[in-house]
């Protein structure tokens, strides 16, 4: 098995971490921009990073359960890893 083919089934992988922290870190700033505007410090950072945070973590659940039931197959026809 070569080093692409590895990268190649851990790429999906990769990904998950920068999505939930990318999900976190908008909402968050949303959250902060919220406060900014309408003087509510720290109310609309800490709902924001929450809401974030579930969001986040909801997608990060979804996305290995559908990457777990993906059928892996490393080319020689078994199925098998």
């Amino acid at each position: 098995m070569g080093s692409s083919s590895i990268m190649r089934q851990l790429a999906p992988y990769l990904n998950l971490g920068a999505q939930m922290a990318t999900t976190i870190l908008v909402l968050g700033g949303v959250g902060w921009w919220i406060d900014s505007t309408w003087r509510s410090s720290p109310w609309g950072l800490i709902v924001g990073l929450l809401l974030g945070s579930a969001l986040g973590l909801t997608q990060f659940l979804r996305m290995i359960q559908q990457l777990l039931k993906k059928p892996t197959d490393d080319g020689n026809g078994d199925g098998v890893r």
